[in-house]
Parts: C-alpha cells; structure tokens; sequence
C-alpha cells in the first residue's frame, strides 16, 4: 500500500530543514501534533530549532531539535547521566542519527544576559566532582598542530615554545565540557537555567576547562569577571592552580589562526585582540615562574 506524507503543520512552510525537523519530531512519537517551530540563533556547529507540540492528548509542551553535531547516541547517553546527576543541562527526549530532541529550558543566552562568574564556578565544581567513571568520552587530546602558517598577531609562536619546553601536566582526571564560555549557557531570572553545547566534552585534567572559561570570561565581561570565576572555582573545587599557567597558554591557541573568520564587529575584534594579549602576557609570566630550576 503506498504511504503518503503527512501534512505540514498550518502555517509552518514546509522545506528540506523543517521536513527533517518533522521527520524527526514523528519518529520520536508518531501522534505527535506540531503547533509551531522556531529557528533558534546562535547555532554554529549545529542547527537548533524550538518546537511547541501536543502528544495525544496531552497539553502543549516545548521542546528543542538539535541537527548536527552534538547529537551523536553517545551525547545523548552523557546528557542523560548530567541531567539524572542533577546538573542544569537540558533533559535528552529522543536521539536518532544526525538529530536529538531535549526538553525547553527557559532563558537568554550569557552573550546577552550576562553570565555569572560565580555561579559559572560553582557548575564546573559540581561537574568535575562526579567520579570519571564509565563515561562516554575520549581522553583530551594533545596540543592541535600548528598551521601552515603561525598567526604572530597573537602571539602564536611563542605560546608553542613554551609548550613545548614542559610536558602536559599530570593530574587528576574529570569531566571536561570543552567549551564552557558565556554563548554556552543560558540564564533565566538571574540564574544559571542550562549548560548546553556538550559536543567537546571529554575526560581531562580539570584546569583545561579552567582556562578556556577563564579567557572567553575575560573576552566578552573583562578581568574582574576571570577573577571571581577563578577565585570561586578555587574555593569551591579545592583544586591547586600550580599548572594553571600551561593551561591558559594552551587554551590561548585555540582563538589563533581563527579570530578573524569570527564575524566579529571591528570593535569587538580589536577588543579580543588587546584582552588575549593582556592574557598571553601575564601566563608567559607565570609560566616561567613556574619551570623547575
């Protein structure tokens, strides 16, 4: 017997993307009724679209698909062991290849609400003191090969001769988001609601997140925000910051050779520019401080 499609939801136009979106929402449930879909901004690696459905009859709920990357069964299975740990990550529905669906989480962005240091602090003590144990993530990996060509414009080459002179610190090993920067999390009433973006997760040495969150803090809400966070971290995690110098050089790479394809505001890039340089600076200084001898 032939099969016939099933009709757009009224007023949603239907093309390649909300067709998948659709596609994806019915296999999750199949008397599912589709009332309105939204776009979300924001979405580099991945497509995000917010849905307003009705299951059977049941009452309207929200819920997200996420296309892409990040979506694997494997992030699935690591969102679902965040979210029974009680950590604000959003609740995984559904996974099936190249899509997963999550419960809606109300709020804004940081990039626009403002992220609190603080609280951005007391999330990564929480997550870094669940046991390491049997999670579906690969080790960190090493320091990314250079380019063909260093970007001295922020200092690049100077941040691999330091590497290179110690090997990569030896620690205890966490759970790592990989990206834990303001545009990866979401506020609501003054409240840190969700931590999203989980597809760099990995297992590693607690203070590479540290670093990454500590530079992006510093680029988008300035030096008073990367202190509290760090200060409060520290409270909070009891961890040592000995090797905190070769982690904020490392995560100093990461802007290199790329902050120009950002799309950023003139202003807003010439910014970055004169806070990693600030940065830089002061982890070459204590990094040499810190070498035996």
């Amino acid at each position: 017997m032939p099969t016939r499609k099933a009709p757009a939801p009224s007023g949603i136009r239907l093309n390649g993307g909300t067709a998948s979106v659709l596609s994806l929402l019915r296999a999750w449930h199949p008397e599912v009724q589709v009332q309105r879909l939204q776009r979300l901004p924001g979405g580099v690696s991945a497509t995000v679209t917010a849905c307003e459905v009705v299951l059977g009859q049941g009452p309207a709920r929200r819920v997200v698909v996420r296309q892409g990357p990040g979506t694997s069964a494997q992030q699935a299975a690591l969102l679902r062991r965040l979210w029974a740990a009680g950590l604000p990550v959003p609740e995984p529905l559904y996974q099936a290849p190249g899509g997963m669906i999550t419960a809606f989480v109300e709020g804004r962005s940081g990039t626009e609400a403002g992220a609190d240091p603080v609280q951005l602090a007391a999330f990564l003590a929480r997550l870094q003191a669940l046991p390491p144990v049997d999670w579906p993530l690969a080790p960190l990996g090493e320091v990314p090969a250079a380019g063909p060509q260093l970007d001295d414009s922020l200092s690049e080459g100077r941040l691999r001769a330091a590497l290179v002179t110690v090997p990569r610190p030896v620690g205890k090993t966490t759970l790592l988001h990989g990206d834990l920067w303001p545009g990866n999390t979401l506020w609501h009433a003054g409240q840190l609601s969700a931590v999203i973006d989980w597809e760099d997760a990995a297992l590693g040495h607690p203070l590479a997140d540290v670093g990454n969150t500590r530079l992006e803090l510093l680029f988008f809400q300035g030096e008073e925000a990367m202190d509290a966070f760090t200060q409060t971290y520290t409270a909070l995690s009891g961890q040592a910051l000995t090797d905190l110098p070769y982690w904020d050089l490392r995560v100093a790479l990461r802007p290199c050779g790329r902050l120009h394809t950002w799309g950023l505001p003139a202003a807003l890039e010439q910014q970055l520019r004169e806070r990693h340089r600030t940065f830089t600076e002061a982890a070459l200084r204590s990094f040499a401080v810190s070498l035996p001898g």
